[in-house]
């Protein structure tokens, strides 16, 4: 048995462009990508690999970037500044790594879609051949905007960048990764060697390849099986295409494991979203953040779920919004109904159609069926709340509650004027404004009493 620990892995991830074609304030690494910001995807899959450290070179925005990610303790940052090139990128992780030894494994912050097995594949490869520098080619049909492998006698020799590649260099469609292994023993010492002779006067870390086989060290290459794994992120119609993959892939992982979904490409379910077997998702769905939907579900067209928690059996119906909320087993929603957070609807409870819940208890049972607001309320089990119904929780300056107990019965068109408490069993009859409390098992009545003056309508005419 071999009780060697294995060779520490530093992950460095460059985080640092400014992402102009975005055309937007918003850091490009910072931009949602199925319920997560871009550079997370990149990090959840750094953070697969058991890594020793993760660093992110930042610059551009760099403030913003960091603060973004400061509740994560296991991220270090380097700056650059200024952004003189990818070489000029990674020399400043030697500010955080220092003296550290072993493997540094090199991840861009724009490409999201790279998979763990291929980077263990791509570490494993460089530490069994003890290459200096090994790195992930693909073969790119078309392959603009890549750096080109050049070889001879199948060895790599360098690489060259589009802009700078001749045209018969551009007809080669084996490509740059971005997806550098290092052994860290002598590879700053290597990046202080870099020129700038080319087109854009950078530090290309592509350069190293030159820079390693003057010196008689090994280069290794490993070939990406997918190339879609290193699609980048530098424009929005590019941040929408790797969106759709994303969620295509997720989808399928659903249907997978049992879940309906009516029309996949039209439902929008972000990678934190868990959905049940035998859960019936309709076209225009968003199950969106760390959203929890039950099996046995049906969750109906145009319904937007927000990092609420949905139990089993559950109907949600057209249109409705459910935001940092609670619907326990069998419970009914919709149409049109707005769950807003905090509000928690107990089992086999019904909200109806334009029905609005805030900060709000709906206890088992219990019904409120038609075009209600119920916020700040506490309602117990078996309750019926009538259509029209209004808990006046604000008062200009405070919020107040509105408690409901078990068995009441709320009339059409009723006003409960918080604080205010309806007791058990109790009464209130249609069109009343309450403000006052009701005992429980009476029958509450507030509001002007009719009256009838006869010929009044001929008498105006």
């Amino acid at each position: 048995m071999n009780d060697t620990p294995p060779p520490d892995l530093h992950i460095v991830v460059l985080a640092a462009g400014k992402g102009t074609r975005m055309k937007t304030r918003r850091p490009k690494l910072l931009h949602p990508l199925a319920g997560l910001p871009v550079i997370e995807h990149v990090l959840r899959t750094a953070r697969a690999l058991d890594p020793t450290s993760i660093t992110l070179v930042v610059g551009y925005q760099a403030a913003e970037l960091q603060a973004s990610l400061a509740g994560e303790a296991d991220l270090r940052f380097a700056l650059q500044e200024p952004q003189l090139g990818t070489g000029h990128a990674v020399l400043q992780a030697e500010q955080v790594l220092g003296e550290a030894r072993g493997t540094l494994l090199l991840l861009s912050g724009d490409v999201p879609l790279v998979r763990a097995a291929s980077l263990r594949r791509l570490v494993d490869h460089h530490r069994e051949t003890r290459a200096a520098a090994t790195l992930m080619t693909a073969i790119m049909p078309r392959p603009y905007g890549y750096g080109r492998i050049l070889r001879k006698d199948g060895v790599i020799t360098r690489i060259v960048e589009e802009r700078d590649a001749t045209p018969e260099q551009r007809k080669v469609t084996e490509i740059n990764s971005g997806l550098w292994a290092f052994a860290l023993d002598g590879l700053f010492d290597a990046l202080r060697a870099l020129g700038t002779d080319n087109d854009q006067r950078e530090y290309y870390l592509t350069d190293l390849v030159q820079v390693h086989r003057k010196a008689g060290s090994a280069v290794e290459t490993v070939l990406l099986e997918d190339p879609t794994e290193i699609r980048g992120i530098n424009s929005q119609n590019e941040l929408a295409e790797v969106a759709a993959i994303v969620r295509r892939a997720r989808n399928d992982e659903l249907q997978a494991a049992g879940v309906t979904l009516v029309d996949p490409d039209s439902a929008y379910i972000d990678v934190d979203v868990e959905v049940g077997p035998d859960t019936v998702v309709h076209p225009n769905v968003y199950l969106e953040g760390h959203t929890r939907v039950g099996s046995g579900c049906e969750i109906h067209s145009g319904a937007r779920i927000v990092n609420s928690e949905i139990g089993d059996g559950v109907l949600v119906r057209n249109h409705c919004v459910i935001e940092d909320a609670r619907v326990a087993d069998g419970a009914r929603v919709g149409p049109f109904a707005h769950l807003r957070p905090g509000s928690d609807v107990g089992a086999d409870a019904h909200v109806g159609n334009f029905v609005e819940l805030k900060k709000t208890v709906l206890g088992a049972g219990s019904k409120a069926n038609h075009l209600a607001y119920l916020g700040d309320a506490t309602i117990g089990e078996g309750v019926n709340v009538g259509a029209g119904t209004i808990t006046c929780n604000y008062d200009g300056t405070h919020k107040h509650p509105t408690v409901i107990e078990d068995g009441a019965f709320i009339g059409s068109d009723t006003q409960l004027i918080a604080p205010v408490t309806v007791g058990r069993g109790a009464y209130v009859a249609a069109g009343s404004s309450i403000t006052e409390d009701v005992p429980a098992g009476a029958l509450a009545i507030a509001r002007g009493r009719q009256v009838n003056k006869d010929g009044w309508a001929e008498r105006k005419k």
